[in-house]
């Protein structure tokens, strides 16, 4: 049986150890700030990046294209290798569109190999804890086939509860009006925020205060958790490391998790929802 790669995108916000550790092929996203181009490869670029976003500068991210997916996965085949690709939600980026053009593509160039793209329906390491579950079964000796069938059978079972602190960057990508940007700057308020079954980013509720979002992110964790299914959970943030430890704190010492990798919410997701951004990510009975 031939064997196989995983591959995902720089959307994941997994650190380059784990991706090493994983075994994953990552592929980089497009990410410029004030028009000159950016890639964060450790947490110190990343919290330069962050540093720029606070000053209000202009980032923009853009999907990979076709032609560069093409030549990627071709290079892969060539090492002799299937390919299992889950990549960022259809409902956020262009990018999946894309790398399911130049896979059917490869199928019909490839007709005996195993190709497969998958819309994870998933964001920032709630995509990277599906990848993280793949990996895991392709290390415990899953076949592709099988590992694909995981992703598609329980990638509506990843919730992602986050919250931001600066509404700004939601009202320039549009998510806001300006108005409720302006009045819920002035009352401190915050919304709270999930990725729901079509893989968008959906504004659920609101609270007063940063305290008050960052312990609502747990009550949703402790009301959707599946017992016994996660012993690791995940926790990006937007350069907030003590609201990121503070929530994994309580996940620990109140609702038994035994590891929560916490990393970055790199650039890529960054850039639209700012500093401050806070998520954690688990398996729920739905999202």
């Amino acid at each position: 049986m031939r064997n196989y790669v995983i591959v995902t995108d720089s959307s994941a916000d997994l650190s380059s150890e784990m991706s090493e550790a994983l075994g994953l092929r990552t592929i980089q996203l497009g990410v410029m700030v004030e028009g000159e181009a950016v890639q964060a490869n450790n947490a110190v670029d990343v919290k330069a990046i962050y540093e720029m976003l606070r000053q209000k500068k202009m980032a923009t991210t853009s999907a990979v294209n076709i032609e560069q997916f093409l030549e990627i996965f071709e290079g892969i085949v060539k090492e002799d290798l299937d390919i299992l690709y889950l990549g960022f939600s259809s409902g956020l980026s262009g990018t999946f569109s894309a790398s399911a053009v130049a896979m059917r593509e490869l199928s019909e160039k490839y007709p005996d190999r195993k190709l497969y793209a998958v819309d994870t329906l998933c964001a920032s390491m709630g995509q990277g804890l599906l990848v993280y579950y793949a990996a895991k079964l392709k290390e415990g000796g899953a076949d592709i086939d099988a590992v694909k069938d995981y992703v598609e059978s329980n990638k509506l079972n990843l919730c992602h509860w986050f919250t931001v602190d600066d509404l700004f960057f939601l009202k320039r990508g549009g998510r806001v009006s300006a108005a409720t940007a302006v009045v819920g700057t002035m009352l401190s308020i915050k919304p709270v925020m999930h990725v729901d079954n079509a893989g968008k980013l959906i504004n659920v509720s609101k609270v007063r205060g940063r305290k008050a979002a960052v312990d609502a992110l747990f009550e949703k964790t402790k009301a959707s958790a599946i017992p016994g299914k996660n012993d690791t959970m995940f926790i990006s943030h937007g350069d907030c490391i003590a609201d990121a430890e503070y929530l994994a704190a309580r996940l620990k010492n109140e609702l038994g998790v035994k590891h929560v990798e916490i990393n970055y919410v790199g650039p890529v997701i960054g850039a639209h929802s700012g500093p401050g951004t806070l998520a954690v990510f688990y398996l729920g009975n739905e999202r």
